[in-house]
């Protein structure tokens, strides 16, 4: 005689399984989503960076750092900007002959993160969240 044996998965083993990758899952999406939006804030502060070397070239040309050729320093539309444009906005504030503040805050899915505010001055201050202490900007930076 010939015997055939249904062989397969029964119910608990699937659920098991189920089970096994709903846990896995549950654990490394919030921590992907985490490395996303710190990704994103290196790559906004390395763009402030960016942009406090453009303005130290506009003094250097103007000896100010408020007008650009004559006209008021505006910022340039660079590449990190661009690539970071659906998570951060970059501005220029305080902006005077011999100072400036430059602010990336976060927009869309990055103002979920808890550093929305990135902040960078003339004098090389680096800030976050309107705050200039060593343990926010550690943190954020």
């Amino acid at each position: 005689m010939h015997h055939s044996k249904n062989t397969g998965f029964s119910l608990i083993e699937l659920l098991i399984a189920i089970t096994i990758v709903g846990t896995l899952t549950a654990i490394a999406v919030p921590s992907y989503q985490g490395y996303v939006l710190s990704s994103a804030r290196a790559g906004a502060a390395a763009c402030l960076l960016e942009y406090a070397q453009f303005m130290e070239r506009v003094y250097t040309t103007n000896m100010t750092y408020a007008t650009d050729n004559g006209e008021t320093t505006a910022l340039p539309d660079l590449q990190c900007s661009q690539d970071l444009s659906e998570r951060f906005s970059f501005d220029v504030d305080d902006l005077d002959s011999r100072t400036f503040t430059l602010t990336a805050t976060a927009t869309g899915a990055q103002s979920d993160d808890d550093c929305s505010s990135l902040s960078y001055n003339q004098a090389g201050i680096k800030g976050a969240n309107g705050g200039t202490g060593a343990t926010i900007v550690k943190k954020c930076w």
